[in-house]
């Protein structure tokens, strides 16, 4: 159905390209002069399609900024509770920010080729003679505009302070070797671009412009969330930026050990940031608006994961833009993360949903039972051969590891053919060809939400432009997860900022968004310490736990739970499970089946049964691997409060003490950002240097 594979036309774009850098090593040998090329429809696109086939290499959206690099979240974790984090692998050390400038995996090479890529197409089709009558090259004139932006605006969100030029490098490399320039004026320069791309580009729909190239409505969906950024928080190295009167510090008046300015690294944003949010509630305003706006909700949430893992559009447009991947060719989504299937079935060796990317039961009981986004969030399930019932047949078993719950949105049961008979006989993981949505429509109408009732703090007050108010906006969103009518559509934190954070988690889980809305608010330390806490007293079993807006009692979650399939006996008949109410037995052992849940998968909490340490030992291992998660973020912890209120406590310092061989990285808090990987380091020239503590 997809007609754009810029994978095809990767070698005709690539080629077509002249610039070098042996700092960004970006070298493109060049066949044809930009002359040639850019007085040319047809040439010049295929140089654009050369700029997107970048975005599916696996250290772009490929693999490591679709999986790998959403890290450590509160309702995320690529490979986050470890044995000892600080001494983990490289994929670990990202997710638990203990990076080092020797980890393989925060490269940056891709990122910059794909800036550089585009910055040449920009000057090409700048300074062709056929812009100004053309129609067609604005249009591509505006697509590498905002993929030039895009690029920067990953590597500045995700490193921080960074070397950066609007325009292409200079044969004699004159213009290569630089050093960082200071965040704030990158987003500057990126929002001029952006803003003037908008004018350029069409709406989706238009001559064959789909979900797979830019179109105005991304464009500015895209724009709004760089702005937020910009205005957000970030740490920031006050000793090569000072922030000469320039940025508010944050003000702490929570009194978080893990927000605190440590030698010379703060927390901060730009004092002018309300004027970020103001372009931010504009552009989602008048895309909201304007009738020409062809993107709106899917009625059905399960239909988005669905026709992306089929490799189709999703007919109502809310997927504003895809990552373009091939089935074959690119793209790991799907057999990194989603829903586990074993391998060696008969679909082939590798199987599916790996755990790159998962999630836990705090994430899973965030949600209201009848939020339709939960099971696409959550998936407990393993479909494997099963053999307890005696017909040996392969089917779902509900698994019971509340720390490493899949994630829902990708199925092998809804991926095309085509991948389906490519996996049947490979032999090593085969590139799924799902795309990466990079934004879908909901986000829009939550930044829309967000931004103008951070300006205003009203959130009834209806925008003129938009037509609705911040609250309604909101309401969309929930209308669609809980159905038309329900009165779970209004039932929402009253602090109506904490409703758009909890909003944003349960629409956006595993989608790579969480950590950085996390961090540009300032909470991503305090939401993941919350989410330790709500864990460690999950698996205590004494303690009332809370999660987002809800508040749990021990006696609220079963002990076990008893679940039963469908008419085949393959799939689990989500209706028949008690993941909200005790049952005091099986209703039929010849139709449900059964398996501990916490804390009596961890230990038996019954006072007419005394535990010793060695019955819980599994739960005294995993609360001191809860405690270890993430903690590359802060200086230092002190959980000498937290342990001994737990009954396990004692148990759980020893545990710590013996095997974690650090918490903190004694250098800076908040320390989300990667360091510049040691290559490029050395390739700079002696101009870049890493910060926080790398």
């Amino acid at each position: 159905m997809k007609v754009y594979r810029y994978l095809a036309v990767l070698l005709a774009g690539c080629l077509m390209l002249g610039s070098c850098s042996d700092f960004l090593d970006t070298e493109s040998p060049s066949e044809q002069t930009s002359q040639v090329i850019y007085e040319n429809e047809g040439l010049a696109r295929s140089a654009l399609m050369g700029v997107y086939s970048i975005m599916t290499g696996t250290y772009v959206y490929g693999q490591k900024m679709s999986v790998n690099w959403q890290g450590v979240s509160d309702i995320e974790l690529a490979s986050g509770y470890q044995d000892d984090p600080s001494t983990s692998g490289a994929d670990n050390g990202i997710a638990n920010y203990f990076c080092n400038w020797y980890l393989e995996n925060t490269k940056w090479e891709d990122i910059f080729k794909m800036a550089e890529l585009a910055s040449t197409a920009v000057e090409g089709i700048r300074n062709s003679s056929m812009l100004e009558g053309s129609s067609t090259l604005r249009g591509y004139l505006g697509e590498a505009l905002v993929l030039r932006s895009l690029a920067y605006f990953e590597l500045v969100r995700r490193y921080g302070d960074i070397p950066y030029k609007e325009g292409t490098s200079n044969s004699d490399l004159s213009n290569v070797y630089m050093g960082k320039i200071d965040r704030d004026s990158i987003y500057s320069g990126i929002i001029r671009d952006m803003e003037e791309a908008i004018d350029y580009l069409p709406w989706m729909g238009a001559s064959d412009y789909n979900a797979e190239r830019v179109t105005k409505g991304f464009a500015k969906g895209l724009l709004a969330r760089i702005a937020l950024f910009a205005g957000g928080w970030s740490v920031r190295d006050g000793n090569q930026f000072p922030d000469n009167g320039k940025v508010e510090h944050y003000p702490n008046t929570e009194g978080n050990p893990g927000m605190a300015e440590v030698n010379g690294y703060y927390i901060g944003r730009p004092l002018n940031w309300r004027d970020y949010y103001k372009i931010a509630a504009q552009q989602c305003a008048e895309l909201i608006g304007d009738p020409e706006n062809p993107h709106q909700l899917d009625p059905d949430y399960g239909d988005i994961w669905k026709t992306v893992c089929a490799d189709q559009y999703n007919k109502y447009n809310e997927n504003m833009f895809e990552v373009a991947n091939g089935v074959g060719y690119s793209g790991d989504i799907g057999t990194l993360m989603g829903r586990q299937m074993d391998g060696n079935l008969g679909y082939g060796q590798r199987g599916f949903g790996g755990t790159y990317v998962s999630t836990n039961a705090y994430y899973f009981y965030s949600f209201t039972p009848t939020d339709q986004r939960r099971d696409y969030a959550c998936y407990w399930p393993t479909y494997k051969a099963d053999s307890d019932w005696g017909d040996k047949a392969n089917r779902e078993v509900m698994n019971n590891d509340i720390m490493n719950v899949r994630l829902g949105k990708w199925s092998f049961w809804w991926t095309s053919d085509t991948y389906r008979s490519i996996a049947a006989t490979a032999t090593a993981r085969t590139p799924t060809g799902i795309n990466w949505i990079l934004m879908r429509y909901p986000d829009v109408l939550l930044m829309f939400a967000e931004a103008r009732y951070a300006l205003d703090g009203n959130a009834n007050q209806i925008d003129p432009v938009a037509g609705i108010s911040p609250r309604q906006a909101l309401e969309q969103v929930r209308e669609r997860a809980f159905g038309a009518g329900s009165p779970e559509i209004a039932n929402y934190d009253s602090d109506f900022f904490e409703a758009i954070v909890n909003e944003r988690a349960w629409e956006f889980g595993g989608e790579s968004i969480r950590k950085l809305d996390l961090v540009r608010w300032g909470l991503l330390d305090s939401k993941i310490e919350e989410m330790k806490q709500a864990m460690l007293y999950m698996m205590d079993g004494t303690k009332e736990v809370r999660i987002f807006d809800k508040v749990y009692q021990p006696s609220s979650f079963p002990t076990k739970l008893y679940y039963a399939y469908d008419g085949n006996k393959e799939f689990i008949d989500w209706s028949t499970v008690n993941f909200y109410s005790q049952r005091n037995a099986n209703p039929d052992p010849n139709v449900y089946r059964e398996i501990n849940w916490f804390p009596n998968n961890y230990w038996d909490n019954d006072p007419e049964n005394p535990q010793t340490a060695d019955d819980a030992e599994t739960l005294i291992k995993n609360s001191g691997k809860v405690l270890a998660c993430a903690s590359g973020l802060r200086a230092s912890y002190d959980y000498s409060n937290l342990i001994s209120a737990l009954r396990w406590g004692n148990e759980i310092q020893t545990w710590i003490n013996q095997n974690i061989h650090q918490l903190g990285n004694n250098e800076c808090n908040y320390r989300h950002l990667y360091p510049i990987y040691y290559e490029d380091v050395y390739k700079s020239d002696g101009y870049l240097s890493n910060s926080y503590g790398y």
